[in-house]
């Protein structure tokens, strides 16, 4: 799996793979903190998005499609 995107917060990194998987793609999230009983740590560390190598096109365009 591969890094799509990184975020600040364990709600906007759950609400992109709640997405995702409407969409028919893979997502994991993933946090260094302490298994949530540290959350200030996602704003210092980052939660990581993470698909499947093969779906991160597909993944990232489902989430920012381009503009016109």
């Amino acid at each position: 799996m591969v890094v799509l995107k990184t975020y600040t917060s364990r709600a906007e990194a759950e609400l992109a793979q709640g997405i995702l998987q409407a969409n028919g793609i893979e997502a994991l999230v993933s946090s260094d903190d302490a298994g949530g009983m540290q959350p200030w740590l996602q704003q210092a560390l980052g939660v990581r998005l993470l698909v499947h190598h093969e779906d991160a096109l597909r993944a990232a365009w489902v989430l920012e499609p381009p503009s016109e």
